[in-house]
């Protein structure tokens, strides 16, 4: 990635400013208290945390963690692996590169809103295969298998990849269980919708960019599944759109910790008592950037829709009812080619 092709340059009103502002507020919410031996005879921190939780949820749509339980060491080894990878040949990487047929592994000419991201990445599924529909057509009711593609360098990629998909679903399913208790839920409420989840981990590489003042690593974007746990290395780039006021505040990366943003769905679920939030990544011209989200997703064949617990005569739905299968087949074949319109979005099912 050389010179800024036109075919990342974003519209003016879109460009990232290089005077950045600090987020100040992203709340930082220690769970400690739930990691330890003695959380469940504490339950004045448990309140604590739920409390946190749920004021996050509602101003921000992004907070941090720490003291959350995942093992450093696994962390570690998926974050060596990936430097490993993708400093391979590009034609080594694209042996195992995307396409129609299986959405899964390298891709290095990704458009978010239109524009080519300045990033490379490599996707993986936590569930190998992964049960879809074989199309976004509502009346096709065929499934088709998602396989993730291993390189063979680095040989231990896949092991770490695996090992570090396990360690953090613990802590993303612990996450839905605090926001289910922020709701007034029962704490297991959603775990039923990710047995046969569709739950994807992303690693990203954002090369030094030659002109960052005109491209950017990820163009602005919300989250489509219920919630993601992202790691980033100490470069930063990450950028939040701020509710009140709409500016663009950079999340700087805090050490051991990880970032939490809410998903279009748990939007949905929620009856927007929650609600996803838009964010960026910005690039720059001397150093290359990693990171690792975890999207956090539910089965193919879960129907999204507001949950009955939360709507009432004076709190109506908001949104009708769609299939999760269908809507995420849609995004990601949309991947391959540039779209004449926005890709669907959660808006297209609001009542």
């Amino acid at each position: 990635m050389g010179e800024v092709d036109p075919a990342f340059i974003q519209h003016p009103e879109h460009r990232p400013k290089l005077s950045i502002i600090e987020a100040e507020g992203i709340p930082l919410i220690d769970l400690s208290a739930i990691n330890s031996p003695n959380s469940i005879s504490d339950p004045e921190a448990m309140e604590r945390i739920v409390r946190e939780v749920g004021n996050a949820c509602k101003e921000w749509g992004f907070f941090q963690v720490i003291n959350h339980g995942v093992s450093s060491d696994k962390l570690q080894k998926i974050e060596a692996s990936a430097k490993k990878f993708f400093a391979l040949p590009l034609e080594e990487k694209r042996k195992i590169r995307r396409d129609l047929n299986n959405v899964l592994g390298y891709f290095d000419t990704e458009n978010t809103k239109n524009i080519r991201d300045w990033k490379e990445v490599f996707d993986f599924d936590v569930e190998d295969p992964t049960l879809v529909p074989a199309s976004p057509d509502p009346e096709d009711d065929e499934e088709t298998e998602w396989t993730n593609q291993w390189p063979k360098y680095p040989p231990e990629m896949r092991e770490a990849c695996q090992e570090y998909a396990r360690e953090v679903e613990k802590l993303a399913l612990k996450l839905m269980g605090l926001i289910a208790l922020s709701l007034g839920l029962p704490e297991d409420r959603f775990k039923g919708y990710f047995k046969d989840q569709t739950t994807r981990i992303r690693l990203n590489h954002y090369p030094p960019c030659p002109s960052p003042e005109l491209a950017l690593g990820v163009g602005r974007h919300k989250d489509g599944g219920a919630l993601t746990v992202l790691a980033q290395d100490d470069v930063g780039g990450l950028e939040v759109k701020r509710k009140t006021d709409g500016e663009w505040v950079s999340v700087n990366p805090t050490p051991n910790a990880y970032i939490i943003n809410l998903g279009d769905t748990l939007q949905v679920w929620s009856n927007e008592r929650y609600e996803s939030t838009e964010h960026r990544v910005m690039v720059n011209s001397e150093k290359e950037r990693f990171s690792i989200p975890y999207f956090l997703e539910p089965a193919h064949y879960t129907i999204i829709k507001p949950l009955e617990e939360l709507i009432n005569e004076q709190n109506p739905a908001k949104y009708r009812p769609y299939s999760w299968g269908k809507f995420t087949t849609h995004r990601k074949l949309s991947n391959f080619k540039k779209l004449n319109v926005e890709n669907i979005q959660i808006h297209d099912f609001r009542i």
